[in-house]
């Protein structure tokens, strides 16, 4: 029932403004970040079923997965995705401005966020370089794993939590935030990075392979691999950031294609307990208030949990952390 595609690949389903209700079969296209995949796969026998019993039709999936940025570009460039389900606010914003998704997709449940987790650690069995918070990444001889922000959604949450961490620091020692301290623990941190991969998985996967002491990456990364049977540990610093991740029908393409009316039934189903509890079982943090409550033994409650707003709130952030010339340039310029 699944069929994949590759990053590059355009949805062969190009069927104008046809009405598909009569069709035996729909092909619904999935452009999604890296980390959501094998979530959205378990998710999709059940949807296939409901929407079968509910129209007698046969949902096929065309899947690609990549880092939130590059998949956000990806679909901006023509790759025809129905559903754009990416990392970050600012990636879905991406394809907004692009003028494909025209609707308020924050007016969606939850503003549009179908799973959230948090900035964390992750550490090799027995924690052999005692890391326990940001300070414990800047100390000689600690290599670290993290993705390149330019490419990867996720790699922009990792960011956002250490620049974050630096402000919440200089705040609790001085009573305001200082932003010079905020860049210099940044500066400090990147130093040690031994790898800049394009994605999160990419970094996940550079993990495995026995690279690096610590990898900064989202919480049910960690959550799920531990469970699979890694040798791995999380650490949760004292601050860190909340990740909420969001998806939205893609107008100008289901429109094209005749699928809007199964792409918004599958949105919705992204907001179901069936759903919400296949991701809380991988170790996101559910948007769903119920299933979360029965999951809440599953999660540690950082002490300083902060929002992108703290930090501005995204458009700020684009622009003085991502942008040419911005924060996260220098630090790799060394400025």
């Amino acid at each position: 029932m699944l069929s994949g595609c590759s990053s590059s690949s355009k949805s062969s389903t190009n069927q104008g403004s046809d009405n598909q209700k009569n069709k035996k079969t729909v092909t619904l296209t999935i452009g999604g970040y890296s980390t959501i995949k094998d979530e959205f796969e378990a998710i999709f026998p059940l949807f296939q079923k409901e929407w079968k019993k509910k129209t007698g039709q046969t949902v096929v999936f065309k899947e690609s997965y990549q880092g939130s940025g590059s998949q956000a570009l990806n679909i901006t460039n023509g790759f025809e995705a129905d559903i754009a389900a990416l990392s970050l606010e600012g990636d879905i914003d991406k394809i907004v401005k692009a003028g494909l998704i025209t609707h308020n997709w924050k007016s969606a449940p939850h503003g549009g966020i179908i799973t959230k987790s948090i900035v964390a650690f992750g550490v090799r069995n027995g924690n052999p370089k005692k890391i326990h918070d940001w300070a414990d990444l800047t100390k000689k001889g600690v290599q670290v794993l993290l993705p390149d922000p330019k490419t990867s959604g996720g790699a922009r949450w990792d960011v956002n939590a250490i620049y974050g961490a630096g402000l919440k620091s200089s705040e609790e020692k001085t009573g305001k935030k200082d932003p010079e301290q905020a860049k210099k623990l940044l500066s400090k941190v990147y130093k040690n990075v031994k790898s800049l991969d394009k994605s999160g998985e990419e970094s996940m996967s550079t993990f495995d392979k026995g690279n690096g002491d610590v990898i900064i990456t989202y919480e049910n990364e960690l959550i799920d691999r531990i469970k699979s049977g890694k040798n791995y540990e999380e650490v949760i610093p004292k601050y860190t950031t909340s990740i909420e991740n969001p998806a939205a029908v893609v107008d100008k393409y289901v429109d094209k294609h005749g699928t809007r009316k199964v792409a918004e039934a599958f949105l919705k189903f992204l907001w179901s307990p069936q759903a919400q509890k296949i991701f809380a079982e991988s170790g996101f943090r559910p948007v769903d208030s119920q299933i979360a409550k029965k999951y809440a033994d599953k999660y540690t409650q950082p002490a300083g949990l902060f929002t992108t707003s703290y930090l501005g709130g995204w458009n700020k952030v684009g622009t003085k952390l991502y942008g040419d010339g911005g924060i996260w340039d220098q630090v790799v310029a060394g400025n």
